[in-house]
């Protein structure tokens, strides 16, 4: 389940790739999107900025207002309102740009930003804690399932896998509904992401798992979106060494019988180590993985949270 044929398709702010379309004339181009994550998917560059007529160079934005309704102003010469403009462009953005499986946005952003972007009253002064920007709060309104992270946070190799597990997991999604949706898929996707979702949320795993019992009493086209938007909300949720350790203890249970004494005991050594911090998560997983291979079970082969992303982006080396 960590790969499709081709390369899943991210959205993503048009600076963050080099593009030169910054207010100054300039750009924000990541080594992480550019050198790391470009290998593993094919980027969809979005300036809202220059989409709605502002173009480049041009005069910075800044929000103001109440956090309810705050507004996008132009700061040099005639000022210019074009608040509806970014909100009405992310709109249109989050119905043509259907086939994503991911956003990554430009922090601080009074368009694109989505955390504590900052937000001033009208006398002038700042608005703690921010707000977000206006294309992005429209765009993530209008695509509540999808993926999204400012590019900043993926720094955070906590939050850079939380992502890049959405991600590939919304990829799977989207191959499902391309090969023909059904009831029995649906089950067999959420069966693929048990100990996924067990490490994320397991009080949300339960929910889901409880409401697929009734997939047969609602059509297909209306429970199969709102069982996906709440799966990926539970992924939302980082996975921590706790839920993480439950995990791996419920995966070595399948080998209760196959091991000896002595690897059962290196086994949850490591395991221990992991969940105190000591050692990283690719470490007990990697002996799991393992011992699987030489004694197969065909629940856990299946099993996404094995391998949930590709093995080069190294994201479990560092959690």
């Amino acid at each position: 389940m960590s790969s499709t044929p081709h390369k899943p398709k991210l959205a993503i702010s048009a600076c963050l790739l080099g593009e030169p379309v910054r207010f100054n004339g300039g750009h924000k181009a990541s080594r992480l999107c550019l050198e790391v994550l470009g290998q593993h998917f094919e980027f969809v560059p979005v300036c809202p900025e220059v989409a709605i007529g502002l173009g480049v160079p041009r005069p910075t934005l800044r929000l103001s207002g109440e956090h309810d309704a705050p507004r996008a102003v132009t700061q040099q010469g005639e000022r210019r309102d074009v608040s509806e403009a970014l909100r009405g462009y992310g709109r249109e953005q989050a119905e043509r740009l259907r086939d994503i499986c991911g956003y990554i946005f430009m922090q601080q952003s009074p368009s694109c930003g989505l955390h504590r972007v900052k937000l001033y009253r009208d006398d002038g002064q700042l608005q703690p804690p921010g707000t977000r920007g206006l294309y992005a709060q429209a765009f993530c309104a209008a695509r509540p399932e999808l993926p999204v992270e400012e590019e900043g946070r993926l720094n955070d190799p906590v939050l850079r896998e939380n992502f890049l597990t959405r991600v590939f997991a919304c990829s799977a999604w989207r191959a499902l509904n391309a090969d023909g949706l059904s009831r029995a898929g649906v089950i067999a996707f959420h069966s693929r992401y048990k100990y996924q979702l067990m490490a994320h949320n397991p009080r949300q795993y339960s929910v889901l798992g409880q409401r697929l019992a009734k997939i047969g009493d609602e059509p297909l086209e209306t429970f199969a979106p709102r069982y996906f938007q709440d799966f990926m909300q539970a992924l939302g949720n980082c996975a921590t060494r706790g839920t993480h350790s439950n995990v791996l203890q419920h995966l070595a249970g399948y080998l209760k019988h196959a091991l000896p004494a002595t690897e059962k005991s290196e086994l949850q050594q490591l395991i221990e180590q992991y969940r105190c911090g000591i050692i990283p998560l690719v470490v007990p997983l990697t002996l799991l993985k393992h011992h699987f291979r030489l004694h197969p079970h065909p629940y856990v082969q299946a099993q996404a949270y094995l391998q949930p992303h590709p093995e080069t982006l190294s994201l479990r080396n560092a959690i």
